[in-house]
């Protein structure tokens, strides 16, 4: 898969909410996830694709999407950005809110080996 096959794949596949089987099907074993800030306890740098997997469970158990907007990909080689806008509550403090992220992947043998999300905290 190339990059923009693949870039177009996640896209698609996140604006149908499926974020779990993006990464179940999109990304390498050794997958480096990287956050802006750290979850509560947690690290900003999430190494293989299990520990991805639970930062996702993590996210899903912990907020609630009332809405979501994805643009994109942008490509550039290896590498591509997407774009995220959502309306979420975090459950633990009911607290509402509206978060925008970009989101920047590089590909390898047409799997996703590092992410990184930038927002502010």
């Amino acid at each position: 898969m190339t990059t923009q096959e693949l870039a177009n794949q996640l896209v698609k596949l996140c604006k149908e909410g499926k974020f779990a089987e993006a990464v179940g099907s999109l990304y390498s074993d050794d997958v480096v996830s990287m956050e802006a800030g750290a979850p509560p306890g947690g690290s900003r740098e999430s190494k293989g694709l299990d520990a991805v997997k639970a930062k996702g469970k993590w996210w899903e158990e912990n907020h609630e999407v009332h809405g979501a907007t994805v643009e994109g990909p942008l490509v550039a080689g290896s590498h591509f950005a997407v774009t995220f806008k959502l309306d979420v509550t975090f459950k633990p403090q009911n607290k509402r809110f509206t978060m925008e992220e970009v989101g920047v992947y590089k590909v390898k043998d047409g799997k996703v080996v590092y992410e990184e999300f930038f927002y502010d905290m």
